[in-house]
């Protein structure tokens, strides 16, 4: 990339905080498949002086595992990236969805999956409810 990408996208594209723009092009070959290329950009506040090319890289490593355990599941089973709240409400779609993620991983029993989890707690929800500690009333 440019010498100057990040005041470009600090000054042009309005992102203050931009110190440096990362390039990354990535090959995947998996077996049996021509292989696939992608190529990615990173904006970030670190120096790149005082950052090498192995940090940068073990940072976004390090974001993409986040985004991959927690985001990638909440995104596939609660459709997180697919809701537009304002603020007040995003957050409140980002709590609750963490908290029903956590429920479905305490509860992991006999099924392997969140899916199945989510699966039978749709199918019955009174019984998904008493195991949480719901006591039905009895009048």
């Amino acid at each position: 990339m440019k010498k100057y990408a990040a005041e470009y996208v600090r000054e042009q594209l309005d992102v203050p905080g931009c110190r440096s723009v990362i390039r990354l092009d990535k090959e995947t070959c998996r077996p049996g498949e021509e292989p696939k290329k992608e190529t990615r950009y990173y904006m970030s506040s670190l120096d790149p002086d005082k950052v090498s090319p192995k940090e940068f890289q073990a940072y976004i490593l390090g974001h993409w595992g986040i985004e991959n355990c927690l985001h990638g599941q909440k995104d596939r089973f609660y459709g997180e990236d697919k809701h537009v709240c304002g603020e007040d409400w995003g957050k409140a779609w980002t709590i609750l969805t963490s908290m029903a993620l956590s429920l479905a991983r305490l509860m992991r029993k006999e099924e392997r999956t969140v899916k199945e989890i989510r699966e039978r707690s749709e199918a019955k929800p009174v019984e998904t409810a008493m195991k949480l500690g719901y006591k039905q009333n009895t009048c």
